[in-house]
């Protein structure tokens, strides 16, 4: 059973697939912790209706950003730790993960995007993707680097792009990827079946 800690700043509709996941057996793990750096998050909610301990770490209790990242994140660490996280999943977390959060949990730091990366890192992703007039979209998940959304993948989902298709309706479909395959990376890893050699991530069988 791996244990998780999740950083979330929203809806916290990526949490809700993990923690279903880990109820039902799908995930062999548990949600140990929830942090969200917005107070108020619908996430914190969530947890909370699953008896997870949810907590709200605010990045201005500890100065101005940037320069409070250092203790704000030695905060995160700190309550991370404190609850024996094995993993940690930034499941909506708004927030680019820093060295502190990063050499605390050392190649445990995993993220998803809403894109098939490399293509259209950084904000509004499903944007890019039409703009960019692409026919199969999709979501990514990775381990965190200090790079904007460029470390190693672990694992990606497709869906097709239709021609009507609006960034709220793309946004909907890539969600739904982002549903299936963030439990699917975290049961991977629970498993023992993920190997990081440099950019290359190898899922054994």
């Amino acid at each position: 059973m791996i244990s998780l800690g999740v950083l979330v700043s929203g809806r916290g509709s990526n949490l809700q697939a993990i923690l279903d996941g880990c109820e039902e057996g799908s995930i062999p793990g548990r949600v140990q912790v929830v942090i969200s750096n917005r107070p108020g998050a619908p996430a914190l909610g969530r947890a909370t209706a699953k008896g997870v301990p949810a907590f709200t770490v605010e990045p201005k209790q500890f100065g101005k950003w940037p320069g409070c990242k250092v203790p704000y994140e030695q905060e995160l660490v700190e309550v991370l730790a404190s609850h024996n996280v094995d993993l940690v999943v930034l499941a909506g977390y708004d927030r680019l993960a820093g060295d502190t959060l990063l050499n605390g949990f050392p190649m445990r730091v995993i993220n998803i995007h809403p894109s098939l990366l490399p293509a259209f890192p950084g904000l509004n992703a499903q944007k890019q993707a039409l703009d960019y007039g692409v026919k199969v979209a999709g979501a990514s998940v990775f381990f965190v680097d200090l790079s904007v959304d460029g470390g190693p993948i672990i694992i990606q989902g497709s869906c097709e792009v239709h021609e009507n298709d609006t960034v709220e309706s793309l946004s909907r479909r890539i969600l739904e990827t982002e549903h299936r395959i963030l439990p699917e990376a975290i049961t991977l890893i629970a498993q023992g079946r993920v190997q990081v050699h440099g950019r290359k991530v190898k899922v054994l069988p």
